[in-house]
């Protein structure tokens, strides 16, 4: 990934007033150009606090609603904000004789009024005041307050499938999506999907982008798996699929403003991976770098990795450049040589099947979960024992996991027991 020449010192964008961190190239919210703002003095100056209007409230407030989103990969360091101060103000005079005495101040007892009129049946009312209406945008119009967003925290528990996704400590959205499904083989068998995408944040609009991705691949296997095609090609058409709605966004320019400039807009772009248990076989699929691990129900046998890593620090060791260590611990390690999305390089899905002779945990997540337990062995460690008997209970403890470890990105991760008589013997994971 290019680095900025210049580090960002800015607080907020120019653009929307979200807040940036330092180093961002592209504001993580609406795309704006930071490198065509003008670099600050090297004095701080201090802002003024001023008390907004009634009619500004709300964007007033959404300037401490959140940090965007890191680039293509995680970097602790300072956010770079102006530290804010009152401005000074002259010394206040003594009021005259003639003065109005002040208005006496209200009395905390006394319950807040009531809206005077009641809102059409239908209406979103602020989690805060529960008086002002939330406008398209996500505030009160009110007070000005942030509403929580339904995607900063999904869960779903379908059957024995089970996934979660949170927005992190970090970011300021969710731009990771999934998808759950179910369906029946012709012979009547059943097969469970689990479809998880990570949106490029240096990309625009990487949230639709990896709603797109997980909805067309599940909808891809979905169709393709009842009449009879098999896992492995059902999961290659499906990641296709996934690409073709991803590059479709690029035609569309959104809420792109046609006379904004600095507005940045690039392809929106998103990682895929993806899991099938069917007819005993457990197939994957994957663009980018997310992941799938298998965790056997036996703790005494070892766990695995089954998906090979797109980016920069999984080429490093693939060329012997590195080991997995070293290239993990370099700054550049999270940077994406494969990805979803019309300015994307030569569409190449990995696919791979498995015949599992023993159960266990298929576990599917994107980086988010993986940076902090990125070893096989680590996410085994991690895994609550009675994940296959509670896989969202499980999924959980898993995104507790990355949020108590920093929550540096967005975080998700979908769970499939996999069950195998106990008869089985020989390898816990073979390749077919």
């Amino acid at each position: 990934m290019s680095q900025k020449p210049q580090e960002t010192a800015l607080s907020k964008c120019p653009g929307c007033e979200e807040p940036l961190e330092r180093g961002d190239l592209f504001c993580g919210a609406c795309g704006y150009d930071l490198s065509a703002v003008p670099e600050p003095p090297q004095d701080h100056p201090t802002i003024a606090m001023t008390v907004p209007a009634k009619s500004g409230t709300a964007s007033a407030a959404r300037a401490g609603s959140g940090r965007p989103a890191a680039v293509r990969f995680d970097e602790p360091g300072g956010s770079g904000d102006f530290e804010l101060a009152a401005p000074g103000a002259a010394p206040a005079s003594t009021p005259s004789a003639e003065a109005p005495a002040p208005a006496p101040a209200p009395d905390p007892r006394t319950p807040a009024a009531e809206p005077t009129s009641t809102p059409p049946a239908g209406t979103k009312l602020c989690v805060a005041c529960r008086a002002g209406r939330v406008d398209t945008d996500g505030y009160c119009e009110n007070c000005g307050h942030a509403q929580p967003r339904e995607r900063d925290h999904m869960e779903q528990e379908l059957g024995s499938v089970a996934a979660v996704s949170d927005r992190g400590l970090r970011h300021h959205r969710n731009e990771d999506s999934f998808a759950l499904s179910t369906t029946a083989l012709p012979d009547g068998s059943p097969a469970v999907v689990a479809i998880v995408c990570d949106g490029v944040s240096s990309a625009s609009r990487p949230d639709e982008a990896s709603a797109a991705a997980a909805s067309a691949a599940n909808e891809a296997l979905l169709k393709s798996l009842p009449r009879g095609t098999h896992p492995q090609q059902a999961m290659h058409e499906a990641i296709v699929a996934a690409s073709e709605a991803v590059s479709s966004l690029a035609e569309d320019p959104g809420q792109a403003m046609e006379h904004a400039p600095h507005r940045h807009q690039n392809a929106p772009a998103c990682t895929l991976v993806g899991a099938v248990v069917a007819s005993g076989l457990l197939v994957v699929g994957w663009v980018g770098d997310s992941r799938v691990y298998w965790v056997p129900d036996d703790r005494t046998n070892p766990p695995a990795r089954l998906t090979e890593d797109d980016s920069w620090a999984a080429q490093m060791v693939a060329a012997g450049l590195m080991n997995e260590a070293e290239a993990y611990a370099d700054k550049r390690a999270h940077a994406i040589t494969g990805w979803l999305g019309a300015d994307a390089y030569e569409l190449e899905p990995h696919t791979a099947s498995f015949k599992p002779d023993r159960s266990g945990l298929v576990v599917v997540c994107t980086d988010g979960l993986w940076n902090y337990a990125e070893s096989a062995a680590e996410m085994a460690a991690v895994v609550p024992a009675d994940a296959q008997l509670r896989p969202l209970h499980g999924a959980q403890v898993l995104v507790g996991h990355a949020l108590d470890g920093g929550g540096h990105d967005n975080v998700t991760v979908a769970l499939l027991p996999f069950a195998v008589p106990p008869q089985g013997a020989g390898s816990a994971c073979g390749n077919t």
